[in-house]
């Protein structure tokens, strides 16, 4: 029986049927949900123009992570967070301190980089709690964003000013409790057109699934198999997702 994708997305539950089982978020902001902030560079997670933050449970406790939405498909989001660019502007019409930092220090031109620069900033800003991130926590929050045109000093000159501003809240705990109410007991399975996107959450489930699916594809973070969607333009059948297995 096929389950709906669930996730918390904009403040609100978001129930998804009826998409590819390899749709990528990308093409669900842009072509369904109408979030053209995030944009497609290179459509093989190298240049970070698309990167969104994803948030997870892990101990019970909110955990943020920068990916890119260009080759993760839709159904991983099962449980989840997505924030995108459209979330950073503050409920009362102001610009964030990621956003006004990047204006101030001039951290853009063509700006088709600058929403992903700016997720990537924003997943640090949330994890460094005001405190000045060092370059070497800049480098490496920035390493999978490419810019052709700024050059990176600005960007990093933003990254240091973010923290300098007043800060910004960033409820935790609500974003917590949204996604304790969408964990499943168990596994999940959701199906289109005759394809099949596995969820397992025990390593036990992911044993017998792959018992009685053995020709299907495990999946872990993409990076090859998006390209072979995105790129090759294959069409891919049973997929066994391990990202929600507690074990692994």
């Amino acid at each position: 029986m096929s389950e709906p994708i669930r996730f918390y997305f904009q403040n609100a539950l978001r129930e998804v049927n009826g998409v590819a089982t390899t749709q990528t978020i990308l093409q669900h902001l842009r072509e369904d949900l109408h979030c053209t902030g995030t944009k497609e560079g290179c459509a093989e997670g190298d240049c970070g123009a698309c990167t969104v933050v994803v948030g997870s449970l892990e101990n019970g406790e909110l955990a943020l992570k920068a990916v890119n939405s260009c080759i993760q498909f839709t159904p991983t989001l099962d449980g989840k967070a997505l924030f995108t660019v459209e979330d950073l502007q503050l409920p009362d019409g102001r610009l964030h301190p990621v956003q006004q930092a990047l204006v101030e220090c001039h951290g853009s031109q063509c700006g088709f980089c600058t929403p992903g620069f700016a997720m990537s900033l924003w997943g640090m800003y949330l994890k460094q709690e005001g405190q000045t991130p060092s370059r070497c926590q800049i480098d490496d929050a920035l390493s999978g964003n490419l810019c052709r045109c700024t050059g990176y000093r600005p960007i990093i000159d933003a990254a240091v000013r973010m923290t300098e501003l007043p800060h910004a809240e960033f409820d935790r705990a609500a974003v917590a409790d949204a996604l304790r109410g969408l964990q499943r007991a168990a596994g999940a399975t959701y199906e289109h057109e005759g394809r099949s996107f596995h969820a397992p959450r025990t390593l036990d489930e992911l044993v017998a699934l792959r018992a009685s699916h053995p020709q299907a594809l495990i999946l872990a973070g993409s990076t090859d198999v998006g390209l072979w969607v995105t790129k090759q333009m294959r069409e891919l059948n049973d997929i066994i997702y391990l990202g929600h297995v507690a074990e692994l």
